[in-house]
């Protein structure tokens, strides 16, 4: 399911910051414009009411879930909300066996290849390389090679329409989008806005 909705659009929308309140309506913008896997990261207002909207409003074929998922607990809070996937900034194999234990989706974060591989061999689904301002394209690359070939790696961190190509060309699958695609006080209509450059940048590639 999480590679059916990558392969439909493998970009991933993160709402640091959203609120309830506001939620649905970037969401739906961002859906329209063709994201299938949305995160609402922990560290935003009230974020377990959000993706239980989100839970409830957006078509099957969308995953929603959380980021900044720094505990098994927060896995447990995550379920109960409604969430599929878990994505972390790290790559706490505590967490990603509790994740993968429950049948949700695991999306860790690693800044190396010894992190990658103790995130894939915990059961990880793909691995976010994070921050992708230190990991620059050749540095994917490097890690592409030695990494198992069905691994989907997604830099976030920094991304923005024209900065996807070398990372591409690296061996990147997609990537996590947050500031460049969603900030607060941004309204749903400037959000599905930059959406759509996004996607336009992506086919283009």
């Amino acid at each position: 399911m999480l590679d059916q909705a990558l392969q439909h659009l493998p970009l991933v929308a993160i709402l640091r910051g959203v609120k309830p309140d506001e939620v649905e309506a970037v969401a739906d913008a961002v859906y329209a414009e063709g994201f299938r896997v949305i995160e609402v990261p922990l560290n935003s207002p009230d974020a377990l009411d959000s993706i239980a909207r989100l839970a409830r409003r957006m078509p099957a074929d969308a995953i929603v879930g959380a980021g900044t998922v720094l505990s098994v607990q927060a896995v447990a809070d995550v379920q109960a909300a409604g969430g599929r996937v878990i994505v972390m900034p790290h790559a706490d194999v505590e967490v990603i066996r509790a994740a993968k234990a429950r049948g949700l989706f695991c999306v860790p974060g690693a800044a190396t290849p010894t992190e990658a591989f103790a995130a894939v061999n915990a059961g990880a689904d793909a691995v976010k390389l994070f921050p992708a301002e230190l990991i620059t394209p050749t540095i994917v690359k490097a890690m592409r090679a030695v990494l198992p070939k069905a691994l989907k790696l997604l830099p976030v961190g920094g991304i923005t329409p024209d900065n996807m190509g070398p990372y591409v060309k690296a061996g990147a699958a997609g990537f996590g989008l947050g500031s460049a695609l969603y900030s607060p006080g941004l309204t749903a209509a400037e959000v599905g806005q930059r959406a759509r450059a996004f996607v336009a940048g992506w086919r283009a590639l």
